[in-house]
């Protein structure tokens, strides 16, 4: 059993880096379209968004997406938490807003349609994620919702798209997206895998589910 498992996981290794590659290469004047366009709504050059993920093992990275907010996001994010209650449990609950007004009109396209997750094959290339798996969290979401699954969660590489991301994705609860998650390291193969892939891309076509 030891020596399927680890095949199987030398073997979606490979499967990862190989599917990143061709994305990126077929992608590249997509990415370039889509820096310029950044670069020309936010007037700067700060085209991409490292944020701070908890990968396999507990071990943290940056994760990479476009960036799709205006500069001074933080700052607005701040003082919206501060003057409406209701917003404010809405991020306290899902670490997100279905209407953010920190969101570019750019940006907003790009979450969309997912294109803001792109530059995320590179972290797949650099081993922090793998195309498919757990959805990646922050260390705080490990805290307060995972407890004692955090474990198993953690025991693979999440994933830039999974059973969640195909299940529902904005409208699923805490719980049942563990759950999700839990039943994906139970049943991971590559044939899910390229099933879950299959699954994803019709999901950003319709752009429906994501903020």
């Amino acid at each position: 059993m030891k020596k399927t498992t680890t095949y199987s996981f030398k073997r979606k290794r490979l499967f990862d880096i190989l599917f990143s590659l061709c994305v990126l290469t077929f992608c590249l004047p997509v990415l370039l379209c889509i820096s310029l366009l950044i670069i020309f709504s936010t007037r700067s050059i700060s085209i991409f968004f490292a944020h701070p993920r908890i990968g396999r093992g507990g071990k943290p990275f940056y994760c990479y997406k476009f960036r799709t907010m205006y500069p001074d996001a933080d700052k607005r994010l701040r003082e919206l938490l501060q003057q409406n209650s209701s917003l404010r449990k809405e991020w306290q609950e899902n670490r997100k807003l279905k209407h953010d007004p920190r969101v570019t009109p750019i940006g907003l396209f790009l979450r969309k349609t997912s294109l803001d997750e792109l530059p995320q094959f590179w972290n797949v290339l650099k081993g922090d994620l793998s195309v498919v798996g757990p959805r990646p969290v922050v260390r705080e979401e490990l805290r307060k919702h995972f407890g004692p699954k955090a474990k198993k969660i953690l025991s693979v590489r999440p994933g830039i798209t999974g059973i969640w991301q195909t299940s529902g994705r904005s409208h699923t609860s805490y719980s049942q997206r563990i759950q999700l998650d839990e039943k994906y390291i139970d049943t991971h193969s590559i044939a899910l895998d390229l099933k879950l892939i299959a699954k994803t891309i019709p999901k950003i076509l319709a752009a429906k589910d994501a903020y």
